[in-house]
């Protein structure tokens, strides 16, 4: 397996991500959209998620395909962003159709971040407007880092961030994952120079620093993130129930069903284990949507895949994995931020 042409989700083609974001909010959202509706499974693991219509992804639902799906910041503010996703969708006459009309279908997760430095005194909810504007500046070419759902992204001792990363298969498939990450566990060992996903970089893809030639580790260092937002809130403990969360997008070009989709997802949240420790919290709402864009160019003239699901399902789980380094690898330190940006500290 190699990296795509530009080491990100939208290697699989079709595929197009845009991101919207307030600096002054430190917050943002990011859309993945495509040229044509695509199959879409979900699974989550996380014991605090906020999502919108994932019911429609479960296999006996009826609702075959989908239009778009959206990451967010803001909490459950940030759902809304999927509303202007949607209203951007109606304008381009994209949706399932119901008689004369369309219904666009925008699956979302969201992820906490009103508690990281930033402006929430809001008169008005600004998700629409972000979700919308994400949608108008879909690309197959997109940033990294601090923006979009990751703009106010923290991990526990350093900033998160949005990340992406593709594979190709040798025989062909296109698998890539696409995450926004602001776990409760950290995404480095003790000392925040080495990453957990290091046995997995390509290149230098975050930094080409290695793995880290200790062992024996059973815990990270102390969460710089908790204290930091335990000052803010002023509170007796950090609240549990959604102040954390990764949220990610797996993808391929192998023509999967929503069953197949399902299983896709199930086995990518193995890459968040293995870059976030701890993983699947109860503080978390770890959620992975799984997609599948059914180019015909990647079945056999007997229907089976060239790659079996099995590879595409490992692809998926190190794409993430190295999605979320690149994503703390890419932050960058702002103003009034709680926590250093990894790269700052090498």
């Amino acid at each position: 397996m190699k990296p795509g042409p530009l080491n990100l989700i939208t290697d699989v083609p079709g595929l197009k991500v845009g991101n919207a974001q307030d600096r002054k909010l430190k917050s943002g959202t990011t859309v993945l959209t495509a040229n044509q509706p695509f199959t879409a499974g979900v699974h989550v693991m996380g014991g605090a998620p906020g999502t919108r219509e994932t019911d429609l992804l479960a296999p006996d639902k009826s609702v075959a395909q989908i239009d778009a799906l959206v990451l967010s910041g803001g909490s459950a503010f940030g759902l809304d962003a999927c509303s202007g996703v949607v209203a951007g969708l109606r304008d381009d006459g994209r949706g399932f159709a119901v008689g004369p009309a369309r219904v666009p279908i925008v699956p979302g997760a969201i992820l906490f971040d009103l508690l990281n430095g930033g402006d929430k005194s809001w008169q008005h909810n600004p998700y629409a407007a972000l979700g919308r504007a994400a949608y108008d500046a879909a690309a197959v070419e997109f940033d990294l880092g601090s923006v979009g759902a990751g703009t106010g992204a923290l991990a526990s001792r350093v900033k998160g961030g949005l990340g992406s990363a593709s594979f190709v298969l040798p025989g062909g498939v296109t698998v890539g994952a696409l995450v926004a990450a602001n776990p409760l566990g950290s995404v480095t060992t003790p000392g925040d120079r080495h990453f957990w996903a290091a046995p997995f970089e390509i290149g230098n893809e975050f930094g080409g620093v290695g793995a880290d030639p200790r062992g024996g580790f059973a815990s990270p260092d102390p969460s710089l993130k908790v204290a930091s937002m335990l000052e803010l809130a002023a509170a007796a403990e950090l609240p549990s129930e959604g102040s954390n969360t990764t949220i990610a997008i797996v993808a391929t070009d192998a023509p999967l069903s929503k069953s197949q989709c399902q299983r896709l997802a199930i086995a990518a949240h193995d890459g968040i284990a293995r870059a976030i420790v701890p993983a699947h919290s109860p503080g978390d709402g770890d959620l992975v949507f799984a997609l599948s864009t059914g180019n015909a160019s990647t079945a056999t003239p007997g229907g089976e895949l060239e790659a079996d699901l099995g590879d595409i399902c490992h692809a998926a789980a190190l794409c993430l994995s190295r999605a979320i380094a690149r994503a703390a690898a890419e932050a960058r330190a702002e103003p009034e931020d709680l926590l250093p940006a990894w790269n700052d500290l090498r």
